[in-house]
């Protein structure tokens, strides 16, 4: 297999089971397993250093949250982004993310918003460095952060397995159109935080995902069904 898996960060304290299952999730999700990708339990095996029992477990829940495809081989198969399910995952995302950031604000402080630049500065930084996987981890880590301040959010686990499905397609942007993700919109979500203005949240929230996916997704995909 000719691509790595990163180690999971904040693994301690997992079961060996989950352990491999979050590895290969976060894996798939930050876009360091490439989409087309085909994966069989005996290569994962040789990757991660482990053995078949847990990797054969990981793909099954994966394959439940659609992150991989089962084929007749037995293999498993990072999808290929279409145009119907590119756009229905980016609507749904808008939804449930516009709804994540104006339950959270009520619970946005000082503190939270201090926590929120710093993770943006890093992102500037990464980006500055063309270091596009740490740009994608920290683009989570600000998104996480924000909808957290919320201590009754329940709709993460559904945006995360929304990240989990555009991850490989998401990093194959990056890598194609590169400069395009300086673009991003954070700071008109920190205003909007620091104003306590909603309205200007939400805008600021649809521009993100907006500006940094939609519109090189879609050029992407049509350039691809021309060929």
């Amino acid at each position: 297999m000719s691509f790595e898996v990163p180690e999971f960060e904040g693994g301690e304290g997992l079961t060996s089971q989950e352990y491999v299952y979050m590895r290969l999730r976060n894996a798939i999700m930050v876009g360091a397993i490439p989409t087309g990708a085909s994966l069989t339990m005996r290569g994962l095996a040789d990757v991660m250093g482990l053995s078949a029992t847990p990797i054969r477990e990981a793909l099954r829940r994966l394959n439940s949250e659609q992150a991989v495809e089962a084929q007749d081989n037995r293999r498993m198969l990072i999808p290929e982004m279409n145009s119907g399910r590119f756009e229905d995952l980016v609507s749904t995302r808008l939804v449930l993310e516009c709804h994540a950031g104006l339950r959270a604000l009520p619970y946005i402080s000082d503190i939270v918003i201090g926590e929120l630049r710093v993770i943006d500065d890093e992102m500037d930084a990464a980006i500055s460095r063309r270091n596009y996987d740490r740009m994608i981890c920290l683009n989570h880590k600000f998104h996480r952060a924000l909808y957290g301040a919320n201590p009754d959010l329940t709709s993460l686990p559904l945006i995360e397995s929304i990240w989990l499905q555009l991850g490989p397609f998401q990093r194959e942007l990056i890598s194609d159109v590169g400069e395009f993700y300086v673009m991003g919109d954070h700071k008109a979500i920190l205003d909007a935080l620091m104003d306590r203005a909603p309205e200007a949240l939400t805008l600021a929230i649809e521009n993100d995902i907006q500006n940094g996916l939609v519109s090189a997704g879609r050029a992407l995909i049509e350039r691809r069904a021309q060929r």
